[in-house]
C-alpha cells in the first residue's frame, strides 16, 4: 500500500458539525477499504489568496494515510460530490516520514 496525503477546502459556511460529519465519512471509507489513517487534523480557517465560489475564507482539512490505489479513486469520488468542499488536492508520499518532516 501507498501512502497519500489529501488536503480539503471547505466552505467556511460549514458547521462544525457537518465538517466534522464529512472527516467522519472519508475515514470510514479509508479504514473501510482496508485503509489505514496515518494522521488527520484541521487547520483551519484561513484567508485565501484568491476567492474561491466567492468566499475569501475557507476551511481547511488535512489526511495523511495509507491505501491501495483504487481506494484512493474512491475517496475522491466521494469527496466531488459532497456538498460544501470547494477543492482538495492528494499527492502520493515517497515514505511515511515525509508528511512529519514539515
Amino acid at each position: 500500500m501507498q501512502n497519500y496525503e489529501t488536503l480539503l477546502l471547505l466552505s467556511p459556511e460549514l458547521e462544525e458539525e457537518r465538517r466534522n460529519e464529512i472527516f467522519t465519512n472519508l475515514s470510514e471509507t479509508i479504514e473501510g477499504g482496508e485503509g489505514k489513517i496515518v494522521e488527520m487534523d484541521e487547520w483551519g480557517m484561513r484567508t485565501l489568496a484568491y476567492p474561491v465560489n466567492k468566499q475569501t475564507r475557507g476551511f481547511y482539512m488535512r489526511m495523511v494515510y495509507e491505501a491501495p490505489g483504487a481506494l484512493v479513486t474512491e475517496l475522491e469520488r466521494k469527496i466531488r460530490i459532497a456538498d460544501g468542499i470547494f477543492k482538495f488536492i492528494t499527492v502520493k508520499l515517497d515514505n511515511p516520514a515525509a508528511s512529519q518532516e514539515g
